[in-house]
């Protein structure tokens, strides 16, 4: 899974566009090298406000670049805005003024935790702005809360930066010039917030209003016979009581909005881990049916991380005893159908998904120029005069196919009348299967970019020592990439026989003869691969590197041969019957 986190900066300016528009193009012209290729960040959406005086700027990358992009941004931020001429009507004490890292996918909160704590220090030890570090970055337990780091605001600082208690976690301990001019950063991590509004049947806000107080985590105050209108309730210290609703990690309140005519509950999800959104959904369900009302669609304001419709769209998979081992289009489909996401409006996930909306479709084109053919297109592509797509790439297709069918063999089987009680057997078969059919899928293309590598040493130049010398490490380490990706595509491959087996054995008799054929794709996706690790290590000038991937290639071989025989005798025996 690649790893991705979000950034979404407010930076203390918002009417000035020239400003906002100078921080947004540092932020997004940062690159930085990770594993050898240069990355940068996506801006998602650019959110001035004139009467906040503050923009909110939504990028994300992966952690590399998006903490360097923040870093450059901050930088910017500090030389074009003056917080001793800033006003405006939203809390600040900075020209930047909070800095969170948000986990995508990926990563997690603890590790995006430590990188806003060394954020914050690069800060200040190269740009000498004092920084806070809050929610899960905070290393006091009161500056999780970002009020008390933003404390007094701005105008508060030349006090707070003397003062022991309330000092910034990394900052000069004096008032100086350029705490003057930038103030004080807050710099924290805190999980992916989720901003949804349920739909119900009533215009009424005063009902939309009870089902918010039913659920969000803050409850309602507590009143003498649980009545709206009697007294609120106190403690023996004169503190209000307050009742708890049943949602961890939620804020909710109910409104009507004139453009849909209807009550909403708004609600932001500030733990996506404790309450996903399914959750909330199923619980603002619950809560609406309890007091006559009925839930008719969900909205989703702004972005989402893919896993949160996955894991929905897997929720009611599951309650429907339905296989989870089916594609990702799919498994998204049934998350927007289950909690109504098109009620008001077209949902497209691949418009609310940052995952998606990170993709460079130039970039994939190229990177899966093969799996997007038609098999029309493939099979004329492999026959024309170009060397590539080789073996090495029919035979990880072959493994796919494999996987493929062993696949719907247990989505069959998980869909079998009368095998109710064992569909999450099958399931969890199917799963195994469809995400062996996803690397091997990506193998196809990644053996034709391994055989690329190679054609494209041949180009460098050789004319002087220093140039062949430089010519015959890249041609090495090439070739190596070459011979380890059909290992690669032989080691999944293999795994597929596992699927299959427990297809022949325990699946839809009605398709054993499609568990067999998964056998023989399997086997034939293996015996490719094993040439094209032959031929290639060959080629390779570390003759105990080249000798230890042909012998594990000739292993794994060797057992492939033996389970293709076992596998089809079961079939045989089951089609004779």
């Amino acid at each position: 899974m690649k790893r991705i986190i979000e950034c979404v900066p407010n930076f203390s300016e918002g009417r000035n566009r020239d400003v906002i528009d100078k921080i947004v193009a540092a932020i997004a012209a940062t690159k930085v090298n990770v594993d050898g290729k240069q990355e940068g960040v996506k801006v998602l959406d650019v959110d001035p406000g004139e009467a906040t005086n503050r923009t909110v700027v939504t990028f994300v990358g992966s952690p590399e670049a998006v903490v360097e992009a923040a870093f450059q941004g901050v930088k910017k931020a500090a030389e074009l805005i003056d917080m001793r001429k800033h006003k405006g009507a939203h809390p600040r004490s900075g020209a930047t003024d909070v800095l969170p890292l948000i986990p995508v996918s990926g990563i997690t909160l603890e590790e995006c935790a430590d990188l806003a704590r060394a954020l914050a220090k690069r800060i200040f030890d190269e740009q000498q702005i004092p920084c806070y570090c809050y929610e899960a970055a905070a290393f006091k337990p009161e500056r999780k809360n970002l009020a008390v780091c933003r404390a007094g605001e701005y105008e508060a600082l030349p006090e707070k930066v003397v003062d022991p208690e309330r000092k910034p976690d990394f900052g000069p301990g004096e008032y100086t010039d350029v705490v003057a001019k930038a103030g004080a950063i807050n710099v924290g991590a805190r999980n992916f917030l989720v901003a949804v509004n349920y739909n119900l049947n009533t215009t009424s806000t005063r009902r939309a209003m009870a089902v918010a107080f039913d659920v969000r985590e803050k409850g309602r105050k507590m009143r003498e016979g649980g009545s709206l209108t009697g007294k609120v309730l106190r403690d023996e210290n004169g503190k209000e009581m307050w009742q708890p609703g049943t949602l961890k990690g939620c804020k909710a309140i109910g409104w009507y909005i004139d453009e849909y005519g209807i009550a909403q509950v708004s609600m932001n999800i500030t733990d996506i881990d404790a309450t996903p959104l399914h959750k909330a959904y199923e619980e603002v369900c619950r809560a609406a049916a309890a007091r006559g009302l009925k839930v008719t669609g969900t909205e989703i304001v702004g972005l989402v991380p893919k896993r949160v419709l996955i894991d929905a769209g897997k929720f009611y998979l599951e309650r429907q005893q339905r296989s989870l081992g089916i594609s990702e289009d799919e498994i998204l489909k049934i998350a927007v159908k289950s909690m109504s996401l098109d009620d008001l409006k077209p949902f497209n996930p691949h418009e609310k998904v940052i995952e998606f909306l990170m993709e460079d479709p130039k970039e994939m084109a190229v990177k899966e120029r093969l799996v997007r053919m038609t098999c029309k297109g493939f099979a004329i592509e492999t026959a024309s005069e170009s060397p590539a797509p080789g073996g090495g790439s029919i035979s990880a297709y072959m493994g796919a196919l494999g996987a493929a069918l062993s696949t719907m063999v247990a989505n069959l089987s998980s869909h079998k009348r009368g095998w109710d009680d064992r569909w999450k057997e099958f399931s969890d078969w199917a799963e195994k299967g469809n995400a062996l059919m996803n690397e091997l899928i990506a193998l196809v293309d990644e053996d034709t970019a391994a055989f690329n590598k190679i054609m494209d040493v041949f180009s460098m130049p050789k004319g002087t020592d220093e140039e062949k010398a430089a010519r015959a490490a890249a041609m090495e380490e090439a070739t190596l990439y070459a011979t380890q990706v059909p290992l690669k595509t032989l080691r999944t491959a293999f795994k597929v026989f596992e699927v299959a087996s427990a297809m022949a054995s325990e699946g839809n008799p009605n398709s054993v003869s499609d568990a067999g054929v998964a056998a023989i794709a399997a086997r034939g996706a293996v015996l490719g691969a094993r040439l094209n690790v032959h031929i290639n290590a060959e080629g390779l000038k570390d003759r105990q590197m080249a000798e230890g991937l042909m012998n594990e290639a000739d292993r794994l071989t060797a057992q492939a041969v033996a389970e293709e025989k076992r596998i089809l005798e079961i079939v045989e025996d089951k089609i004779r019957g």
